[in-house]
């Protein structure tokens, strides 16, 4: 298939950016997303212009890093990561918008490529347990019923992509926080730190900028592991108890 790509170049944090337009040709239907950007980065190369910067790693769905929008659609059209969108998602002769994330929480550092650091401060100022050192306990000692392990392990999904963010209106991370505060909150591990935990993550997250949470929902429709809003109440639920308890 051929496209035309209209990619957002910056050259650093504090340049000037803009969209350029790259015409690509013989794309393969089962390419991933990724596998045409490393295309025409090929191409790029070898007619020596600067090659387009973007963010990969495992490109298995697993490690949140490959994050564009894509015609307006953080991931683009598919409810998946960017390295799992596959370019049969797309028709022959269409125009593709491929831009970073958008918030002043991810500044921009090269192109496509966007801080995401303060996600990583948020979970520094509570997304973590205490437990003792030496041997392990006993698997069975500390019993977790089912439904809590189950809640848990889905909040527990989320990559951290930054999706949620870049789809939100208000740049709120509200969602990635409601995922972090439900999967350790669901836990007995988690309950000695609870309340500290969610008052220092708010607080945070407030510091870094981004906004607040006005239940549009586009967070949840963006997200590739598919984390639901609910645990955003979660989230409110447990920072109205910390607050009207002393912290």
């Amino acid at each position: 298939m051929n496209l035309t790509l209209k990619i957002w170049r910056q050259t650093g944090p504090s340049a000037k950016g803009a969209m350029h337009t790259y015409p690509v040709t013989d794309i393969s239907e089962d390419m991933s997303f990724l596998e045409m950007l490393d295309v025409l980065n090929e191409q790029l190369n070898a007619r020596g212009d600067e090659p387009i910067a973007f963010d990969s790693d495992c490109r298995e769905g697993i490690c949140g890093a490959c994050g564009l929008m894509i015609s307006g659609r953080a991931h683009g059209p598919e409810v998946t990561t960017t390295c799992q969108l596959h370019m049969r998602s797309f028709s022959d002769g269409e125009e593709i918008t491929i831009e970073p994330w958008r918030a002043d929480a991810f500044p921009v550092i090269k192109d496509l490529v966007v801080d995401r650091s303060s996600f990583d401060r948020i979970i520094q100022a509570g997304g973590f347990i205490s437990a003792n050192t030496g041997a392990a306990p006993e698997a069975h000692s500390v019993p977790v019923p089912k439904p809590a392990a189950d809640r848990s392990f889905m909040a527990a999904a989320c990559i951290g992509c930054g999706a949620c963010v870049a789809a939100c209106p208000n740049a709120s991370a509200m969602l990635f926080m409601g995922a972090k505060i439900t999967h350790l909150g669901e836990l007995p591990q988690g309950q000695p730190e609870r309340d500290a935990r969610v008052v220092s993550m708010v607080s945070t997250h407030d510091h870094e900028g981004f906004g607040g949470c006005t239940n549009v929902g586009a967070c949840s429709d963006a997200c590739p592991k598919e984390i639901p809003l609910d645990v955003i109440n979660q989230l409110n639920k447990d920072l109205r108890h910390a607050l009207t308890h002393g912290h």
